[in-house]
């Protein structure tokens, strides 16, 4: 297993170069002026002063080699500077200084350092959209469980229209549906999501709970049928396997052999599901960030891509790419833990 994990490590850094050269021709063929928003008023010597100092003059392959210098070298140093110096976690080490002033990807619509706007938008997704992920996780796999155990029953027939109205329908009409019966009719849930509140008291978790309420249960709406779809078709296809019957034979209990020998050899395909979906919630939901005025990655994201801020929009979407190719190695070694005869060495 350590073996594989190495190689598939070191057969992604091509790959993500790769990905990264890709992604970073189609933003160069894209259509846009990143200079549209500056007002009519600039002269044009002014303009192209502007374009040069943000490298909008040099070749493309120079552009690309610079972002990738300052993506994986200057970067790092500046995140194990943080590290080192600031964060609880690390900050007992001793302080480096490894940065030295170098230029770092910038933002050409807000001239500041990419990753430091990234850094302030995180948590907020990580508040709304992982918790959205976690919850929908721990309802989707009891009901798949016993959905698939007592198949054809009410319960099944239930869980199975419920799981198609959440596939079916889209979150930019459950999300103002939402707030059209909570906040207007009702009253109860606000309808903006506030991100500069600060939880510091009882009363103030109280704002902060009831605020996550509405996009928590729009996304977890979706997470929960998809997972709970794939959790009832794995169960269903063990429950009839030849060791399942072995396994009653030999006067094991019901519990044992559903919640153990079914359960595992069933989370194989449910785990591929889970971890192709964790880079989403880093990602954010776009569509439901902005329903709810969540300032969270999604929608920056999208506000980076109305305004053709192409570092920005070139560094979130290589994130997503790394964190797609992590989460599948993820899925392939938890497969080898699941099930005893997946062995990849």
């Amino acid at each position: 297993m350590l073996t594989f994990t190495i190689r598939r490590l070191l057969l992604s850094i091509p790959t993500l170069l790769l990905i990264s050269l890709v992604i970073f021709g189609l933003l160069q063929l894209a259509p846009g002026d990143p200079m549209a928003q500056v007002p009519l008023t600039v002269p044009p010597e002014v303009k192209q002063k502007m374009r040069e100092a943000l490298g909008l003059g040099q070749a493309w392959y120079v552009q690309y080699y610079k972002w990738l210098v300052q993506f994986f070298w200057i970067e790092p140093k500046v995140l194990v500077d943080y590290l080192t110096n600031s964060s609880t976690l690390l900050g007992w080490l001793p302080d480096t200084s490894l940065y030295n002033g170098e230029l770092r990807v910038i933002s050409w619509q807000t001239r500041s350092p990419v990753m430091d706007i990234v850094a302030q938008r995180m948590p907020q997704t990580l508040w709304v959209v992982g918790l959205s992920y976690i919850v929908g996780i721990v309802i989707a796999i009891p009901i798949g469980i016993y959905s698939a155990y007592r198949h054809y029953s009410v319960f099944d027939q239930a869980g199975t229209f419920i799981t198609m109205i959440g596939f079916s329908i889209p979150p930019f009409f459950t999300g103002p549906l939402l707030i059209v019966i909570f906040s207007v009719y009702l009253g109860w849930l606000p309808s903006i999501y506030d991100t500069t509140h600060v939880v510091n008291d009882w009363a103030s978790f109280k704002v902060q709970f009831f605020q996550m309420i509405m996009p928590v249960m729009v996304l977890a709406l979706q997470t929960t049928a998809q997972i709970s779809r794939y959790m009832r078709g794995a169960m269903l296809d063990n429950l009839n396997q030849d060791y399942v019957r072995t396994a009653r034979a030999k006067g094991l209990k019901e519990g044992v052999v559903v919640m153990v020998h079914v359960l595992r050899n069933s989370m194989i395909p449910v785990v591929t599901v889970i971890a192709l979906g964790m880079p989403a919630i880093f990602g954010g939901a776009i569509i439901t960030e902005n329903v709810f005025k969540v300032n969270g990655i999604g929608q920056l994201l999208l506000t980076a891509l109305f305004a053709n801020d192409l570092p920005m929009v070139m560094t979130l979407t290589f994130i997503f790419a790394i964190l797609i190719v992590l989460f599948n190695l993820i899925a392939d070694v938890l497969y080898g833990l699941l099930d005893p005869r997946i062995r990849y060495d």
